[in-house]
């Protein structure tokens, strides 16, 4: 699959000046022990109880990668409570960016004030949470050999981001016999299942063992075909393409299945349903879009020029004039870049040692091409379930990127049966039946989205008002969905009262 067109990337090659790549750096030398990335003089850090890290670790044969990471301890103690990873998509969007401090770190970036918001519903509230910028060129992480941000693929991340962990747990001994998952929105879909592999394979005959206990992805990217097929149905259903798009689109493109190969009607179609979003945010439909950013932004494009395919190729939406902009002010990107690409805030991290030449960014403007990205995940998702592991899959429903109704036509494709409750009264089993195990979930007593477990291991929940990034718009409703995954329990079916 070609992932841009060729005219889209000698663009993007012609942009990027020889300086914009990190030849010649040197990466320092390993500290061996984690209190050498003790923070603990973060610009505007709210005073807490508990500890957090951050700086680089090696990897690569001749360690010439360097993947930056950021700890969380859990609050009220480490000892007893998992380890999470935590991954952001793109490809090339960062994890430290957005999940670390848009989403549900404890720390979180909320105007240009040199102040940060200490977040209530963090997710180190029940687990010591790893933030990791994964491949290299994305955020600190860096290489000293540029050829290496043209290799650059899932094989690749999953390789390095594996070989990172088994460097983490170097640094942090104490931490090797958690329990430990790995959670993810976006093209994470692809990244948490891969790495979940490659460390459940690696463990058959590798002594330095993870303990790997489960996965959990949001909004995930998980299958080219019903991916791109619930994305168009998503858009006419919820009154933003018309019929007329819509059944073009079915009719003349290949990928609702109902023939082989494109017609020359299709590709109109898809840029008339990539315009009918240019002035709303694709991520969160219902939010408003960051103006300041419009105004700014002398290169947003009247029209995108979009192949056929474009459904499928992962967030290059940025390279287009989108943005990630879900929230509650649709601006939060703009500080976040701006907070982390202060010297006095770098420092504190021990981030951009190696002065990188070109400025932070939320999305990678390094990296320029993506070698690899198997056209589904599914089978790897079912090797999971197999082998016994947690899998949990979420969805907001304000999300038109990777909408519910892909993630619903993905997992309806795995063919699984619908979870039956043993314990259940007769009349509560033909309801049950009735709805095809699809269930409401509360929340302080309130309706928090719907949820449907099946007998092969999966649990599949939604989230109400919630679009692409589920804990930036419901915070508590995201904290609540981790708890129960962690803990193994089901979600809750009934109002307390």
């Amino acid at each position: 699959m070609a992932f841009w067109s060729s005219a889209w990337l000698c663009f993007l090659l012609a942009s990027l000046s020889p300086a914009f790549l990190t030849a010649g750096f040197r990466i320092p030398e390993e500290e061996g022990r984690s209190e050498s990335d003790l923070v603990t003089d973060l610009p505007g850090q709210p005073r807490v109880g508990f500890k957090h890290y951050s700086g680089y670790v090696p990897v690569g044969v001749k360690k010439e990668k360097a993947l930056f990471y950021w700890f969380f301890e859990a609050e009220g103690g480490a000892e007893g409570k998992p380890l999470l990873l935590w991954l952001n998509g793109g490809p090339g969007c960062s994890s430290v960016a957005y999940g670390a401090v848009q989403e549900l770190g404890p720390f979180l970036v909320r105007s240009t004030t040199p102040n940060l918001s200490l977040n209530p519903y963090s997710w180190n509230k029940v687990a010591n949470l790893l933030f990791l910028e994964s491949p290299v060129g994305v955020g600190f992480s860096y290489t000293n050999q540029s050829a290496d941000l043209e290799e650059l693929g899932d094989r690749i991340t999953a390789e390095d981001s594996y070989l990172f962990l088994l460097g983490w747990f170097d640094k942090f001994p104490a931490f090797k016999s958690h329990d430990f998952y790995i959670a993810g929105e976006s093209y994470a879909g692809h990244y948490v299942p891969q790495l979940v592999e490659l460390i459940y394979d690696r463990n058959k005959y590798d002594r330095s063992k993870i303990n790997i206990k489960g996965l959990m992805i949001g909004n995930a990217v998980l299958n080219d075909e019903t991916d791109d097929m619930g994305m168009v149905e998503y858009a006419w259903s919820h009154a933003i393409i018309s019929d007329k798009v819509y059944n073009t689109i079915k009719k003349e493109c290949s990928f609702f299945g109902l023939r082989k190969n494109d017609t020359k009607a299709c590709l109109p179609a898809i840029r008339a349903f990539a315009q009918a979003y240019s002035d709303i945010d694709i991520y969160s439909i219902y939010t408003p879009v960051c103006l300041s950013s419009l105004i700014t932004s002398p290169h947003r494009p009247k029209k995108l020029k979009l192949g056929p395919r474009f459904l499928s190729l992962h967030e290059r939406w940025r390279r287009l004039g989108w943005r990630m902009l879900s929230g509650y002010d649709p601006c939060t990107e703009e500080y976040v870049e701006s907070y982390l690409n202060r010297e006095d805030v770098q420092k504190a991290l021990h981030a951009n040692i190696t002065h990188l030449p070109y400025p932070y960014s939320s999305c990678s403007e390094a990296i320029v091409g993506w070698k690899d990205s198997p056209p589904s995940m599914l089978p790897i998702v079912n090797k999971l379930m197999k082998a016994g592991l947690r899998v949990w899959v979420y969805s907001g429903d304000m999300d038109g990127r990777v909408p519910v109704t892909s993630t619903r036509y993905s997992i309806n494709k795995m063919g699984m049966k619908v979870k039956k409750k043993k314990e259940r009264k007769k009349k509560n089993k033909e309801e049950d039946e009735e709805l095809g195990g699809w269930k409401p979930w509360f929340y302080e007593d309130q309706v928090a989205g719907w949820v449907v477990e099946y007998e092969e291991g999966l649990t599949f929940a939604t989230v109400r008002g919630a679009g692409h990034q589920v804990p930036v718009l419901t915070p508590d409703r995201a904290l609540s969905l981790l708890s129960h995954f962690l803990d193994g329990k089901s979600l809750p079916l009934s109002r307390s009262f």
